[in-house]
């Protein structure tokens, strides 16, 4: 059985593949840009119309960078058993929104989505073993 466990923020994605025992890594680098839109132009006349700068120009390409981010995540984890998704605010409820629309089959294999803080690698594996309920303290058969 493989099961995938993801943290994801706007900046990268990581993420722990167990499978028949054995643990890797992965990362997915977002490659969004930040805009920071700086104010618009004065009229030449005196009390004239400001240009105002199109924050929707920003938003657009924030989004279609979005799905991007959200279709390379997709086919890193379209082989797994289970998925668990962790992160930030609300991009992990993006990438599942993202999932249902298109890719019904795989938002079905989401276990669970709880909002996390940033961690160190080992905390995040080791929360991806409890969600999974796989948890090194506690071997079965004790």
């Amino acid at each position: 059985m493989k099961q995938i466990g993801i943290w994801l923020d706007k900046q990268e994605a990581n993420g722990v593949v167990l499978e028949n025992g054995k643990e890797s890594l992965f990362t997915i680098p977002s490659e969004l840009d930040f805009f920071n839109p700086r104010g618009g132009s004065r009229s030449k006349t005196k009390w004239g119309p400001q240009d105002v700068v199109q924050d929707s120009k920003y938003l657009e390409k924030e989004k279609h960078q979005l799905r991007n981010y959200f279709e390379k995540i997709a086919e890193k984890i379209s082989d797994a058993d289970e998925i668990a998704i962790f992160g930030p605010a609300e991009t992990p409820e993006k990438l599942v929104g993202a999932l249902q629309t298109k890719h019904p089959g795989l938002a079905n294999k989401i276990k669970m989505t709880k909002t996390t803080d940033s961690m160190s690698q080992n905390q995040f594996k080791a929360l991806v073993k409890q969600s999974f309920g796989l948890d090194d303290r506690y071997p079965t058969g004790k």
